[in-house]
């Protein structure tokens, strides 16, 4: 999968799966974010070995992984890990970061998109998204994309920093939301409804 979109602002950047050469743009990727932004993460993605796992979690079909490129480096990353248990097999998790500069332009969704329709192709049937308290802005991107909130546990995680966070689940059902969009989705742009 690789397609050139065009963001709110007019820039364009490539959407395509990850690949093993996207090691060090990965790691500049990560290390280039706030340190409020890496707080909400649930590994540390600045250590080469996490990235590289990520990478081989790819090549083993466990996760699919897309990254956008802008010029030659990576400015969004996003994810749809698949279980190997086969009670969840037809449940993927969702996880996304943008760079702060590549924010409220439509690459979230854009990114999360592509997921779904990869996800479909993966024969997943519901996504998961988890996360913290304080990302606001997340949860508000995932219920414009038919995500709901499903259940809070309080002081369930740890962020980077060390600090108990309540964890939010959201979930969305792919059938329920390619009904919703079935015209949208055949005229091949089901993100302009949302």
């Amino acid at each position: 999968m690789q397609k050139a979109v065009k963001l709110k602002d007019d820039r364009e950047v490539l959407i395509r799966e990850m690949r093993r050469g996207d090691l060090a743009g990965s790691l500049a990727f990560f290390a280039s974010l706030s340190e409020e932004d890496r707080t909400y993460l649930r590994r540390d993605t600045k250590k080469r070995e996490v990235v590289e796992r990520r990478i081989r979690e790819v090549e083993s079909g466990s996760a699919i992984r897309l990254v956008a490129i802008a010029g030659d480096r990576i400015v969004a990353d996003g994810s749809l890990e698949l279980s190997g248990e086969e009670w969840k097999k037809h449940v993927g998790e969702l996880r996304l970061i943008i760079a702060r500069a590549y924010r409220r332009r439509g690459l979230g969704t854009r990114m999360a998109g592509e997921l779904f329709l990869l996800a479909s192709g993966a024969k997943v049937e519901e996504i998961v998204v988890k996360m913290m308290r304080p990302q606001k802005a997340a949860r508000s991107i995932f219920r414009k994309l038919g995500f709901r909130q499903e259940v809070v546990l309080p002081d369930y995680v740890k962020d980077l920093g060390g600090t108990k966070q309540d964890l939010i689940v959201m979930r969305c059902d792919l059938e329920a939301l390619w009904c919703e969009m079935e015209d949208f989705v055949a005229a091949g742009d089901w993100l302009r409804a949302r």
